[in-house]
């Protein structure tokens, strides 16, 4: 850690008292960060699980909450190069890349930003937040030697390019996929619902009309759209078409989470191990992974709502693609160690499934493209706040 005086008035940075405070207050703002991000992040995964009634809400937030533990335990070895990246290194100035007060900035800004998210329902980026208090905390600390030129090589232009990919990637794939199951002769049907209570003639929107099976009054009624259900009819490789897909999508939405959490765990993760508070780092990566799993299981209903049902209808086979898009995407950003959001990459994939289909939702896309554009701004704000009261006004 880094040691100092800044000021005869102000205490020894050194000390081991301020060592002993900024450290219980790091830990807090890092986990105070890891149960916003699971708050807002853990359901991302199996929304499309949610949205396309393959699972209900409780049964989708288990598969989360036990993919994203495991994701979790297994970053530390697929995703190092994350943590070093956000540990403020080549950002701010080296002197202060372990700096007590910046790391608790940027913890505590990138919690505020991502629970302000989760409030309203809207998907935030952690990146994203992460990222902007790193910019904010760098204006203070670097006035106008914050280097924008890596913030935008390292850092902004994979979030950007992020999305547009998954967006195509969704479009070019869930075309081709269902060209294919067509081929192999797999057909789509909606659920028709067929009872022996009859009802009046005059039928309206989701009411039932009785019809005439042999000698038998049965009653044909179709549900309202919310009700009904896309099955898939055929079989493939010897199984019913719609287990299998149905297999492929529980283990597609497992995949995105435990994705998500190979992806993020370390940045928040990091910011424990550059203020020296990590020993061997195992430690600290499970209690993140607890954290994070506490927060999606008490507060992920609203982003789970938004993610779900609001961005475009899908289906079983649409969830799938999106899916594994996201997954294919953020994983393989992982192992690179490029920092991209996967909130970015999987509405990218819905945004996508939602082009091809015809069914996008134009209000709740711009409003998560307003969230979007806010989070980075909200991040350095709270970020820059926060540092400049930690070093100038003496409270610690």
């Amino acid at each position: 850690m880094l040691v100092g005086c800044y000021g005869a008035s102000r205490r020894c940075r050194g000390s081991l008292e301020w060592v002993a405070v900024t450290s219980v207050i790091l830990v807090i703002a890092v986990f105070w960060l890891a149960y916003s991000n699971g708050a807002n992040d853990n359901f991302k995964g199996v929304a499309t699980l949610y949205g396309s009634a393959t699972a209900d809400y409780g049964q989708s937030l288990k598969l989360a909450t036990i993919a994203t533990i495991v994701g979790s335990v297994v970053s530390l070895l697929l995703a190092s190069t994350l943590a070093k990246a956000f540990s403020g290194n080549g950002l701010v100035p080296p002197s202060l890349a372990g700096d007590p007060s910046l790391l608790i900035a940027v913890g505590a800004a990138g919690a505020v930003t991502i629970l302000l998210g989760t409030f309203v329902g809207m998907p935030t980026s952690t990146t994203h937040a992460l990222t902007g208090a790193l910019l904010g905390v760098s204006f203070v600390a670097g006035g106008a030697q914050a280097p924008i030129g890596k913030l935008w090589s390292s850092f902004f232009l994979p979030l950007l390019v992020s999305p547009v990919l998954a967006i195509v990637g969704a479009s070019l794939v869930y075309p081709a996929l269902k060209a294919i199951r067509q081929y192999m002769g797999v057909s789509s049907e909606t659920c028709v619902c067929v009872g022996t209570e009859q009802t009046p003639l005059l039928a309206g929107a989701g009411e039932s009309l009785p019809i005439g099976l042999g000698s038998a009054a049965m009653t044909l009624s179709v549900a309202p759209a919310a009700q009904c259900v896309q099955r898939y009819q055929g079989r493939v490789v010897g199984l019913d078409a719609q287990t299998a897909v149905d297999g492929l999508h529980y283990f597609s939405a497992a995949a995105v989470c435990f994705a998500r959490a190979v992806n993020d765990t370390p940045k928040i993760a990091a910011l424990l191990l550059a203020g020296g508070l990590a020993g061997g780092a195992h430690w600290v990566l499970g209690l993140v992974a607890a954290a994070m799993a506490v927060g999606g299981w008490l507060n992920a209903r609203r982003v789970a709502e938004t993610m779900s049902r609001r961005i475009t209808d899908l289906n079983a086979g649409q969830g799938l693609t999106g899916n594994l898009v996201t997954a294919a995407l953020v994983l393989g950003a992982s192992h690179l160690g490029v920092p991209v959001s996967t909130t970015h990459v999987s509405c990218g994939s819905l945004f996508g499934m939602g082009f091809a289909t015809g069914a996008t939702r134009w209000k709740t896309v711009g409003a998560i493209l307003l969230a979007w554009a806010t989070t980075l701004p909200c991040g350095a704000l709270l970020g820059a706040a926060a540092f400049w009261m930690l070093m100038h006004l003496g409270g610690l």
